[in-house]
């Protein structure tokens, strides 16, 4: 059996984000930021969010309650204003999918690591259980 050691692992680490950052949903998903960038009115929309933000967290700082929920709805009308335009709705699914493919790489490494520790100590891997543990449970007696 080999052993590695935390750099041999976190090496590995790097080439599997180097794949994953060369990948069709990060290709995607820069391609589609890019577009956002060069939309003038993509742009415009945001900045007056980020302006409106500022303006909401100073509001509600100096507890002025009616003016917050009025910026608040001007925020939330750009903001659906944005969720209907494609390539914001194209941005927000690529987002998800560069998401989910970072998900399913760490379930696949834990899910590994588990597994991989369970059968290596002799265990039952469908009750998830290392050996020491089902060992220890079959009710064998300590003298």
């Amino acid at each position: 059996m080999t052993l590695y050691t935390k750099d041999d692992i976190v090496a590995k680490a790097r080439e599997l984000a180097q794949m994953i950052s060369e990948s069709n949903e990060v290709d995607f998903f820069k391609r589609a930021e890019a577009q956002i960038n060069e939309n003038q009115k993509v742009r415009e929309m945001i900045a007056s969010i980020k302006s409106l933000q500022k303006q909401a967290v100073n509001f509600q700082h100096y507890g002025k309650h009616e003016a917050l929920k009025q910026v608040e709805a001007k925020i939330d009308k750009i903001q659906n204003e944005l969720d209907e335009i494609p390539i914001i709705q194209e941005f927000q699914e690529s987002q998800i999918e560069v998401n989910d493919l970072l998900q399913l790489v760490s379930h696949t490494i834990s899910n590994k690591v588990t597994n991989e520790i369970i059968t290596s100590t002799g265990g039952d891997l469908l009750a998830g259980e290392t050996g020491s543990k089902v060992k220890n449970s079959s009710g064998g007696s300590c003298s």
